[in-house]
């Protein structure tokens, strides 16, 4: 590793955290500790490291806001790749060119602000560009597939290419990019409808205000942990068990939202997967209904 980093500081590729935290990466706060986080400057400096990683077999992550993600509490062997220095932007119009690395929240009030409407939707995603066209991130009944026109990717074998809208198998909580996770987005065109500002912003608070009231957000969550099957909430079939507020360890059912797992007590990761596994088992027993988990597990 020692090599690695004097390549990584020799190539001036962008700032690096050695063995650090896994808690300060992901909205969760838990896990073990990882090697190297490294933040490329540039596209060019981050196809420089894919590179450097690829040829030296180093395992390695691309990382947004970690608010979706449960690292395991081993300590992650290799190097996470945090994209927040690409985060340029450029509003024409009504099309937003954005980095991958942008704020998703900052996003929509940056729409706001310029009297677009079409992504309220995502003012309280707390994830970055790049992780919201990943997983096709969305809420009330709306979600990226919707607004992204195409995006920029950096392909397995170094190419930089756009794909169009048709061509990232947008569905509810996933695309191309999270069945192909070697393709990286590096920013994303989105096209959005002029609106009125006012009511663009009323609107924001008022969903703000409702998530407020009906999700923990008091405590650190990776948001919903489940996909709602079709036709049903997720939330719903857990209440009906009466597992909301159980506690594992230091993580808890929501006992305000049952599809939101919660570190309530300096929780590991442990505790968060096996509350995750039992409502899942819970579920397909009483229901026949076989839950998928909309977060992704790193590192088991």
């Amino acid at each position: 590793m020692k090599e690695l980093i004097q390549k990584i500081r020799k190539e001036n590729i962008g700032k690096i955290e050695e063995n650090v935290s896994l808690k300060k990466y992901t909205t969760y706060k838990v896990g073990g500790r990882a090697d190297l986080v490294v933040y490329p400057k540039t596209v060019e400096k981050l196809v420089l490291l894919i590179r450097i990683l690829n040829q030296n077999n180093i395992n390695y992550k691309i990382l947004g806001n970690g608010s979706n993600l449960l690292f395991s509490d081993k300590d992650f062997r290799g190097v996470l790749v945090k994209l927040s220095d690409i985060n340029s932007i450029e509003i024409n119009g009504n099309r937003i060119k954005v980095g991958a690395g942008y704020s998703l929240m900052k996003l929509s009030r940056m729409a706001m602000k310029n009297s677009l409407t079409g992504l309220e939707f995502a003012a309280g995603i707390p994830g970055t560009v790049g992780g919201a066209v990943f997983m096709n991130a969305g809420a009330y009944k709306s979600d990226m597939g919707y607004i992204v026109r195409s995006i920029k990717v950096l392909t397995p074998d170094y190419r930089i290419i756009e794909l169009e809208n048709k061509e990232l198998n947008f569905h509810y909580r996933t695309s191309f990019l999270k069945t192909h996770p070697k393709y990286i987005c590096l920013e994303a065109i989105i096209k959005l409808e002029h609106g009125n500002k006012q009511a663009i912003e009323n609107l924001m608070k008022n969903r703000l205000k409702r998530r407020l009231e009906s999700q923990p957000l008091n405590y650190p969550s990776a948001g919903s942990v489940f996909r709602n099957p079709p036709n049903m909430f997720a939330g719903e079939l857990i209440e009906n068990l009466g597992l909301k507020g159980m506690k594992h360890g230091g993580a808890m059912i929501s006992d305000k939202h049952a599809n939101f797992i919660v570190n309530s007590e300096n929780a590991k990761s442990e505790d968060i997967k096996y509350l995750i596994d039992y409502a899942k088992e819970k579920v397909k027993e009483k229901y026949n209904v076989e839950m998928i988990v909309e977060q992704e597990f790193v590192n088991w």
